[in-house]
């Protein structure tokens, strides 16, 4: 294997390293498609990996789909893969609820349809999808009416994110036994064309500030998303190798699990960034230098076929 880290990966380099895995944790956007579109060469590659005995699993911080929905998408794009082999945020969040925080009782859900359905088929019950309006003055919105089951406040992304939404998070958080969790912290989502939306990071953030709380957080960088893997799996971090297109959450996520891991230059960091990240004395940017990186998934297919 490669003596120091951010090393490029070609040819026989390659297939040490496959040889060296028996489970591939894939991020999706950017790195296995883009938007609609599979990545040139992705499908071959992930099909091939299952041929060769791999196991494959994705893992994405996108809270709004299902597994199903991911499952279904992956099929389309050309993928051999199964809905249990998907770890999105909407499921993992269902997951640490269930079984880390024992909940019992309801969720205040900011969030998607498809957080909703997560929670619901592990047997949560969430309230507060979709819009949610203002009216009346301050004194009402202090006073707002809740709902004196629930026992957690969960953050995803939701387009209806509102100051009703955020107020109402608050007035739930003021109560010290009531749980808070958040899917992931990415700031923003890039878009084709160098363009950006806000992320969920965003709200998040915004939830934290006005409750003077910190969320647990269990989307990538967070170790419970690959223990949420290992845990169903029986995976050892020492034969898993992620494979992702950002440095902040996929490459730290391997880093703060004891994984191999792989940057691909098909989403959002660099090659440069990784190096200054290397230059630096801080630890924590350390966690973000890949072992290796790529130009696109597709170039280890070579040595898949090998």
């Amino acid at each position: 294997m490669a003596a120091s880290k951010c090393t490029r990966l070609t040819g026989a380099l390659s297939r040490q390293l496959l040889d060296s895995v028996d489970s591939v944790l894939f991020d999706c956007d950017g790195v296995i498609w883009r938007g609609d579109q599979a990545i040139p060469g992705a499908p071959d590659v992930i099909n091939s990996l299952k041929k060769n005995g791999k196991r494959v699993f994705f893992v994405t911080n996108n809270s709004t789909k299902t597994r199903q929905m991911y499952a279904e998408k992956l099929g389309k794009l050309g993928f051999d893969a199964s809905a249990d082999e998907v770890f999105g945020t909407a499921y993992c969040s269902a997951v640490y609820l269930k079984n880390v925080c024992k909940l019992d009782g309801k969720v205040y859900l900011i969030g998607s349809n498809a957080m909703r359905q997560e929670l619901e088929d592990v047997g949560i019950r969430p309230v507060g999808v979709g819009p949610d309006p203002i009216s009346g003055v301050q004194k009402d919105w202090a006073n707002v009416p809740l709902d004196n089951e629930v026992r957690a406040v969960l953050v995803g992304f939701d387009e209806h994110f509102s100051y009703m939404k955020l107020n109402r998070a608050l007035q739930y958080l003021c109560n010290p036994d009531c749980q808070f969790v958040g899917t992931n912290t990415d700031t923003r989502l890039p878009l084709e064309g160098g363009k950006a939306v806000p992320g969920t990071g965003c709200l998040l953030r915004a939830v934290e500030t006005a409750a003077q709380r910190q969320a647990e957080v269990v989307g990538k960088p967070s170790n419970f998303m690959f223990e949420c893997v290992a845990g169903q799996f029986g995976l050892d971090p020492e034969r898993c190798l992620m494979v992702g297109d950002r440095l902040d959450t996929d490459i730290m996520l391997g880093s703060n699990c004891g994984l191999k891991t792989l940057l691909t230059l098909t989403g959002v960091s660099t090659v440069a960034e990784a190096e200054a990240n290397q230059k630096s004395e801080c630890p924590h940017r350390q966690k973000m230098v890949p072992d290796y990186y790529i130009e696109s998934i597709a170039d280890i297919l070579p040595a898949l076929q090998a």
